[in-house]
């Protein structure tokens, strides 16, 4: 017992020994300072790296914010592209042939009802120019919203492409082909036009230019600066995909909530008409004073005034930009 004291004495100093070199060498020789100041060397490096690529991608963002606002600015809205954002196939030759049969007609059954030669002008004019502009309007509209509910899915189709490995190209033909319109009519074009030697950025610019909606305008910028300076294309598509949405649901949620102004407007607009109506027919020759007399024109032409202010004030208020 006595002999293996020594040796277990001796084999506790060389452990502690060993550890003693082991956690104090690198403080002695300074090997912890270098190699905590190459990790923080790396660090500042990549996160350097990591700055200088954002910097970058915001720099190709604004600078393709700015061309294409440039293109914007300076692309003249023509009747023939009207008639392509209104969805439509005519000529500016049919068109002016239906503005001019809609003026005649108008013009023709105004004047047979009123007898009045200045109504009857004045119905021409609305019915040639007043009433296409509004169709185009109206189609527009109606071509627009159908377009921005189809948007993400054709978004997500582009997505799933991508992540199977299948060229943006070729997923732009699967839309043509098999997604329902407006969006399958647009594609086409961006098919073909890529086929006659335009980009696919250009390609997309043009889209845009027929489909003016800012949708469109975050498609075509997140395509163009993927096209050129690279990077995870599909993760960048199914975030624009899952922002669409959320501004559909947003809009939703402020149009469901507007409805009740909407309406409390409608009805207030209303009741004058209403109240005049019912009056009428009660006692006609008491309101028939408001158009017989200079004082009553008078005042039916203040109060036409003021309701249209009025009217114009509630829709700036519930109306909302999102």
């Amino acid at each position: 017992m006595s002999a293996n004291l020594p040796l277990a004495a001796g084999l506790a100093a060389l452990a502690a020994g060993a550890v003693a070199w082991v956690v104090l060498t690198p403080l002695l020789t300074g090997e912890k300072r270098v190699s905590q100041r190459r990790k923080a060397v790396s660090v500042a490096t990549s996160s350097g790296h990591a700055r200088a690529v954002t910097t970058s991608r915001r720099e190709q963002v604004a600078k393709s914010l700015k061309e294409i606002e440039a293109k914007k600015a300076g692309t003249r809205v023509s009747l023939e592209l009207k008639i392509a954002r209104a969805g439509l196939s005519w000529t500016r030759e049919k068109y002016y042939v239906v503005s001019g049969l809609l003026a005649f007609l108008a013009g023709a059954v105004i004047y047979l009802g009123t007898s009045s030669v200045p109504a009857g002008i004045a119905a021409v004019f609305a019915g040639g120019l007043g009433l296409p502009m509004w169709f185009l309007a109206y189609m527009r509209k109606r071509r627009v919203a159908r377009f921005i509910t189809e948007l993400p899915t054709a978004i997500d189709i582009i997505t799933r492409g991508v992540r199977a490995g299948i060229p943006v190209g070729d997923c732009f033909r699967i839309i043509s082909r098999e997604a329902e319109e407006p969006i399958r009519s647009e594609f086409r074009i961006v098919v073909e036009s890529q086929t006659l030697g335009l980009s696919i950025g250009e390609a997309l610019v043009t889209m845009h230019e027929r489909v003016p909606v800012s949708d469109v305008n975050f498609f075509a910028i997140v395509i163009g600066i993927q096209a050129k300076s690279g990077g995870n294309l599909s993760e960048a598509l199914s975030n624009l995909s899952r922002v669409l949405r959320e501004r559909k649901k947003m809009a939703g949620k402020i149009q469901a909530m507007s409805m009740e102004a909407k309406a409390s407007g409608a009805i207030i607009a209303a009741l004058p008409f209403v109240v005049a109506t019912l009056t009428y027919v009660a006692s006609p020759d008491y309101i028939s004073l408001l158009w017989t007399t200079d004082l009553g024109k008078l005042g039916l032409v203040a109060s036409a005034i003021w309701m249209s202010i009025g009217i114009f004030t509630m829709k700036k208020m519930i109306s909302f930009d999102f």
